[in-house]
Formats: C-alpha cells, sequence, structure tokens
C-alpha cells in the first residue's frame, strides 16, 4: 500500500502518525519545527487523509503499512512518533520490528485496551447526508445535533471533501472504521523490546493515568512518562510548544 506523506528538513529521519479520524496535516506545523534537525515524514494511515481505503483495519496491519513505507523510501531505522491510534501503531511496530526504531515517542496512549467512547461521533458522522449538503456550514449544525464541541466539529469535519458532481465524500473510510473500532481499542501485543520510549500524556486526558508506569514498562522496559499540564487528550494542538520542547529534548539525548 503506498501511503500519502509529506516530507520536510534533511536529518536522521523522524516519522510522524495520527489518531483515529485525523490526517498528516494535524501534525504539519509541529514537523516543519522539527525539520530544523531531521527529515520528517508525515504520513496518512490508511483508511484516513488521501491514503487508500481498504477493509482490513487493526494494528499488526497498519504496522505492516509502516514497514512497507519505510522499505519503499530506503529506511531502516527511524525515530517513530505516533498520536492515540497512531501511538498504538509506533508501538506494534516497535514490538514486531525493534532493530528499525531508533527512539520511539508516544502521545497520549497506552498499549492497553480502553473503553469504546466514539459511538455519539459515529452515529453523527453516519447521520450526515452528504448528497444533499450545501457547504460546511449545514454540516457543522448538523452534527452539533450530536457533538456538542465546536472543536471536535471541525476536527471531524477536515475529513470532509466535496464531490466535482456536488454534495461531499468523506475522504475516511468512514464504514471500515467503525467496522473495526473494537481493534482500535484493543491492546498491543508483543513481547518486551528495549526500544527508548517517552510517553507523553496530557494532564486533562484520562488516557493514561497513575499506576501505569509499570503497565508500559513491561513492554517498553526504557520507558518514561512526561506529562503536559492543561492539555487534553489533542496534546499537540492544545500545548503544541510544551510537546515539541519534550520531544526535542527526548531525541536529542
Amino acid at each position: 500500500m503506498e501511503l500519502n506523506f509529506k516530507q520536510f528538513g534533511q536529518g536522521e529521519p523522524l516519522i510522524i502518525l495520527h489518531g483515529l479520524f485525523g490526517t498528516l496535516d494535524n501534525w504539519q506545523t509541529i514537523a516543519k519545527q522539527l525539520a530544523e534537525d531531521y527529515t520528517v515524514f508525515i504520513v496518512d494511515q490508511r483508511n484516513h487523509g488521501k491514503s487508500p481505503h481498504h477493509p482490513d483495519f487493526n494494528y499488526r496491519i497498519l504496522a505492516e503499512d509502516l514497514l512497507e513505507f519505510m522499505e519503499q523510501n530506503w529506511m531502516y531505522k527511524a525515530h517513530l512518533l505516533g498520536h492515540s491510534m497512531g501511538g498504538k501503531t509506533v508501538m506494534q511496530f516497535a514490538l514486531e520490528y525493534p532493530d528499525m526504531v531508533d527512539k520511539l515517542i508516544v502521545v497520549d496512549i497506552g498499549p492497553k485496551t480502553y473503553k469504546g467512547g466514539h459511538q455519539a461521533i459515529f452515529d453523527a458522522l453516519f447521520s450526515l447526508d452528504l448528497e444533499q449538503l450545501g457547504n460546511r456550514n449545514q454540516a457543522d449544525e448538523a452534527l452539533a445535533k450530536g457533538i456538542d464541541s465546536f472543536a471536535v466539529r471541525q476536527f471531524l469535519l477536515k475529513n470532509l471533501k466535496r464531490r466535482k458532481e456536488g454534495g461531499y465524500e468523506w475522504k475516511m473510510n468512514l464504514e471500515a472504521i467503525h467496522n473495526h473500532y473494537q481493534e482500535i481499542l484493543d491492546n498491543v501485543e508483543g513481547d518486551t523490546v528495549d526500544v527508548p520510549t517517552l510517553f507523553i500524556n496530557g494532564g486533562k486526558s484520562d488516557y493514561i493515568i497513575p499506576g501505569d508506569e509499570e503497565a508500559f514498562k513491561a513492554y517498553f522496559p526504557e520507558s518514561e512518562i512526561k506529562t503536559v499540564p492543561d492539555a487534553g487528550h489533542w496534546v499537540h494542538a492544545e500545548k503544541p510548544k510544551e510537546l515539541l520542547d519534550l520531544v526535542q529534548d527526548f531525541l536529542s539525548q
């Protein structure tokens, strides 16, 4: 599978993967800043952004996509950074191909199973009559019936694409994502790997909680957890400077 990506800078390779319902553009600003010291690749995972759609969707498959991407671009070792779903992808990759990972950075997610919390979002997205939409404001008004947060609605609406024949369509493969949602919630699988790992969590997020560190070290014994105060799950959007400082400090060690 040929994944859509953008590349910036020069130096050691650093690959960044977005989260559920996201695209590579979510990380472009931070990627350009990191490109002062690294060759940074921001990538659309399958069924997201401009990457191909496919009915199969789980973390082992996403890890295989990443392996293929690295080989296609002549990378046999790289720093990896992933947020949320992307964080689980890079963790699964590190567990399967540890020799290809220099340093691992995981943003606001852990190697564990999570309870579902996106059904209201799925319901709202599926409720949109894309063929009848006249503009994005109409889409926002329709989504507001099920999603209170303006920021979340705007994040989701980045997935809308206008069709030449009229109406809109999703860039993402919403059906495949929904069909495999439980697999997105599942834990990663593998044995202990000695890859230097930094977990970054938002202080207002509950994706990483006190007591998780010991469980995380069962997979990644060379790991540590750093917290960005006053940030929720979207740490990179809410506190980009604080996140960037942690990433640069970890990579430079």
